[in-house]
């Protein structure tokens, strides 16, 4: 593993252990170049997966790319990167039970809105504006409309 500070290739693991969801191994990094320490994660791949995009254009699924995305609509939003690490490795993890080595770029998005709107519903509606393509405030009015009421938060008595 090259190191990110120095770009030595020469990295010697420290420590090992398994993340809380048991879905990837932490590993705790030094390099013998410059003594800088630093953690990776290793994570079972089980098949590559394409992206088939809304221009035609197929390219590799990129988890971080995906990290990204979550990471932008959670934006200054107070929630546990477990749970996010959770909603990451779960959308990962149904992209590769689908059994197809191809999915749209539509099909990835409905999940992570799917995995938002229980997890935080301001990034909920963060991420379905820009998935969705709102061009201005009447689409998220028509959108907030069809949320379920059930999920207003009440208002106080006066």
């Amino acid at each position: 593993m090259r190191c990110p500070y120095c770009g030595n290739q020469d990295t010697q693991v420290k420590d090992s252990r398994p993340t809380e969801d048991y879905n990837s191994i932490r590993r705790r990094r030094v390099c013998s170049g410059c003594g800088g320490r630093f953690t990776t994660f290793e994570r079972v791949q089980l098949r590559d997966i394409v992206v088939a995009k809304k221009s035609g254009r197929k390219v590799p699924f990129d988890r971080e790319k995906l990290a990204r995305s979550i990471s932008t609509a959670l934006r200054k939003r107070e929630v546990e990167p477990e749970r996010v690490e959770r909603l990451i490795s779960g959308v990962v993890r149904r992209l590769e039970s689908m059994g197809e080595s191809e999915v749209t770029s539509e099909e990835i998005g409905l999940l992570v809105m799917d995995g938002l709107k229980e997890l935080d519903d301001v990034a909920f509606v963060r991420f379905a504006s820009v998935y969705k393509n709102f061009s201005g405030a009447d689409d998220f009015e028509a959108f907030l409309s069809t949320l379920n009421t059930t999920d207003e938060m009440p208002t106080e008595d006066k």
